[in-house]
């Protein structure tokens, strides 16, 4: 089975996909970061292809950060264009022949993530 690495941006304060937000992926080597993959969420809230596949979805630590702060001053959700929430960077485990899906839930004071299918 090859592995492979999703993700999926929801605006949870406008109850809609959350399109244009900036994603990058590193792989954290020890002290070291290798930057793996950049994209756009799409209108749907996703990516137009998976950030890792096959066998470059090795097992080890990754991190997705997400632009959150210029999402929200673009959709008006912030006080004077100042956010709470700027990049969000969440950093996780990954064993090899897994499909891993890694959605972010967002809001302008908060934001949930879980292991999705």
């Amino acid at each position: 089975m090859a592995g492979r690495l999703t993700t999926h941006v929801l605006d949870t304060a406008r109850g809609c996909p959350a399109a244009g937000v900036r994603i990058v992926l590193d792989r954290i080597e020890g002290a070291a970061r290798v930057r793996l993959a950049e994209a756009l969420t799409n209108a749907d809230g996703r990516t137009d292809s998976p950030l890792l596949a096959g066998e470059r979805c090795a097992a080890g630590t990754y991190e997705l950060t997400f632009g959150a702060g210029d999402y929200l001053r673009a959709a008006g959700l912030t006080d004077d264009g100042i956010a709470f929430l700027d990049e969000i960077p969440i950093r996780f485990g990954v064993r090899a022949g897994q499909h891993y899906h890694v959605p972010l839930l967002l809001s302008p004071y908060g934001y949930a993530t879980y292991r999705g299918s």
